[in-house]
């Protein structure tokens, strides 16, 4: 919904819960207000916490082409293995 949205939700029952007057009989006004109030401020703190979510990666941009080269030793049965790891970056990607 976003932040616009709820705080137009917010705006919207806070006019029906204290502004407007009307005896609809079968219908609460104020009720109304204060519903949309309630869902206005929870879709505001979901969006928030979306926001605060997606604002916590952290994306490191990698330059050109490269290879990286990664030596890793286990070792297996008291004897040391070599392995010679090598990650490539597609062809054409930038």
């Amino acid at each position: 919904m976003g932040i616009g949205g709820s705080i137009f939700l917010i705006a919207l029952g806070a006019i029906f819960a204290f502004a407007v007057e009307a005896d609809l009989g079968w219908l609460n006004v104020a009720v109304v207000g204060w519903v949309l109030m309630l869902a206005g401020v929870a879709a505001l703190l979901v969006t928030l916490h979306f926001w605060n979510s997606r604002r916590r990666t952290v994306v490191t941009p990698v330059r050109g082409n490269r290879v990286v080269a990664e030596r890793v030793v286990p070792v297996q049965d008291d004897r040391v293995v070599e392995e010679y790891r090598e990650v490539r970056r597609p062809y054409g990607t930038a």
